[in-house]
């Protein structure tokens, strides 16, 4: 992740100091809502996150820690760590009964270990009624019961295409495709003119995400509504036989691409296409670098493509915030997660992160963040609209086991890679599944 990290330093602050104070964005009736909790005396936190991948959102998450120790005088202490370290990290802290106060993870951890788990309803509930409401895919991660919320949502990485309009239009494109038909013919254009793209197809906690949007756009998901397995059907065929036909369009080397890669990649000019949050673009367009600068004016986003489906299949890197029952603080680590995602705020953090995070209430659709500049607009509605990786049943252990064991990934790649038939990779896929979802 250090890799990662270094090349998208920016000169300190930029999107935060360039931020502009928004109006609020809360109702008149929100206003409304009241939040009655009393920090322990003596309180102090430890904080563990995800390491960032823009700037300004480390630089506007400390300054906002800062904010809540001088009003409440608790100290709180925040330790970052790539998102591969934070994931065992958290099992650990869950299994010992010791650590953090508060883990940032992702997807849906917070369902490998529910019982260790603060409840938060009560947070959860004040929130959502201020902000406009939770989107679905937050209950579904955090409220798997539909009554309980064990962790509070923070949002996702938008996990849609990062494209170079120049090199679409060189190929006979002028606009990203909208459907897989034409995304394939496009791919292979581009492949043709010496421009080619690529996607992660190695265990990347991110970016291999890209590989369930391929298996859903075709009709194929993993489990059905009853959480019985279902990932060895026609229409996953269908998708791995599409994806045997993408494959040879990518640039060598993306079965080992790790979340790292595409960004290094695509910033080299060595793809043109890729699929990632908006940290390319932040990353060009805030770079001391001409040539780097000269590539932000020629970055799009764009959706990823519509399959036989006929409508949006999309998958995002999600982000929970967990409070664990051993904390002698509950009632501190409550009110730090409430100051945290207030408007003054998360609003303010979003902008200067550039909306690496989407957001996971509703009201924030009004930030200023996603029309400032048109193109982190895009990313606006990825909350909104995504789908959880244990799709099209209910989350929980077995979800977020099979999710953290790649399997989707590993049969996409095992399939693309000529490692195993797509019927091959299908069945193994299938019995791995099954281990998990034992009905």
């Amino acid at each position: 992740m250090t890799q990662r990290r270094d090349f998208l330093k920016t000169s300190a602050g930029v999107a935060a100091g360039t931020a502009v104070a928004a109006p609020a964005v809360w109702t008149p009736s929100a206003r409304a809502q009241t939040w009655d909790n009393e920090p322990e005396k003596g309180a102090s936190l430890r904080v563990l996150r995800w390491s960032r991948f823009v700037q300004g959102d480390i630089d506007q998450y400390m300054a906002n820690v800062k904010k809540f120790t001088d009003k409440y005088g608790i100290e709180v202490r925040v330790d970052n760590e790539s998102w591969e370290d934070v994931r065992p990290k958290a099992a650990v802290a869950a299994n010992v009964g010791s650590g953090p106060d508060i883990i940032l993870s992702t997807n849906d951890d917070a369902n490998l270990y529910p019982d260790k788990l603060l409840d938060v309803t009560d947070l959860c509930e004040y929130l959502g009624a201020k902000y406009g409401g939770w989107y679905p895919v937050c209950e579904a991660f955090l409220r798997p019961d539909g009554k309980k919320w064990i962790g509070v949502p923070l949002g996702a990485s938008g996990n849609i295409i990062v494209y170079r309009k120049s090199h679409l239009q060189a190929a006979g494109f002028e606009e990203f495709p909208k459907d897989t038909d034409t995304f394939l013919k496009m791919m292979k254009a581009i492949k043709e003119k010496g421009t080619p793209g690529g996607f992660a197809l190695g265990n990347a906690t991110g970016d291999c995400g890209w590989t369930y949007w391929i298996v859903w756009a075709f009709g194929g998901k993993l489990v059905d509504k009853d959480n019985k397995v279902v990932i060895n059907s026609p229409e996953t065929i269908k998708a791995l036989e599409y994806m045997q036909e993408l494959y040879p369009t990518f640039v060598p080397g993306t079965l080992a691409w790790l979340d790292p890669n595409n960004n290094k990649a695509f910033l080299d000019g060595q793809v043109s296409v890729t699929n990632n949050g908006i940290s390319i673009y932040y990353a060009a367009k805030n770079s001391n670098d001409p040539k780097l600068k000269a590539m932000a004016e020629d970055i799009h986003h764009s959706a990823l493509p519509i399959g036989p489906v006929g409508e949006p299949t999309e998958w995002h890197l999600f982000f929970n915030q967990m409070i664990f029952k051993y904390t002698k603080y509950p009632k501190a680590a409550k009110e730090f997660l409430r100051f945290m995602m207030e408007e003054e705020q998360f609003g303010e953090w979003m902008k200067a992160s550039f909306g690496y995070v989407a957001h996971p209430l509703r009201a924030f659709e009004k930030n200023p963040v996603w029309t400032d500049d048109p193109k982190a607009t895009a990313y606006r509605d990825c909350v909104k609209n995504m789908r959880p990786a244990g799709y099209a049943g209910s989350l929980g252990y077995a979800s977020a086991g099979a999710a953290a064991d790649f399997i989707v990934p590993n049969m996409v790649a095992e399939a693309a890679s000529g490692a195993r038939s797509p019927k091959e990779a299908a069945e193994r896929a299938q019995k791995r599944a099954e281990r998990y979802y034992k009905i």
